[in-house]
């Protein structure tokens, strides 16, 4: 692992580009999980085993959080650290289709639909402007 000038870790993907460990993210990621099961952050921090004012400070990013600390929370809130740090792992493709999913699963069929065209024409979009690297 490196660091970056602001002291940032940094993990490296299979192509040697160097993707941030952004703990602002997994915070965002842990707030948002907490918040769809309804659990409050006191509520959270207990499960967690981990005091109130180290679980607000990990859900603002404003403290970098442990291994051990990471692995309580997701355990508390049932859910894998690979959903927590998914922005931060380079091969974080079934936590985002498991997202797309859960975050789809409550549309009717109009809604769906039309988020299966969104993605279809997005996806041209991006194929047209981002070169793939060749396998």
């Amino acid at each position: 692992m490196k660091q970056n000038k602001d002291g940032e870790l940094k993990l490296r993907d299979r192509s040697l580009n160097f993707i941030g460990l952004n703990h602002k993210d997994i915070g965002a990621r842990i707030r948002a999980e907490r918040l769809r099961q309804s659990i409050s952050q006191e509520q959270l921090a207990e499960l967690a085993e981990l005091s109130n004012t180290y679980m607000s400070h990990i859900e603002n990013g404003k403290t970098k959080l442990s291994l051990a600390a990471m692995h309580r929370i997701a355990w508390a809130l049932g859910v894998t650290i690979d959903e927590l740090a998914c922005d931060s792992i380079a091969k974080a493709k079934d936590v985002y289709e498991g997202e797309i999913h859960r975050e789809t699963k409550d549309c009717d069929e109009t809604e769906i639909r039309i988020i299966a065209d969104m993605i279809k024409a997005i996806k041209v979009s991006l194929r047209k402007r981002i070169q793939k690297p060749t396998d």
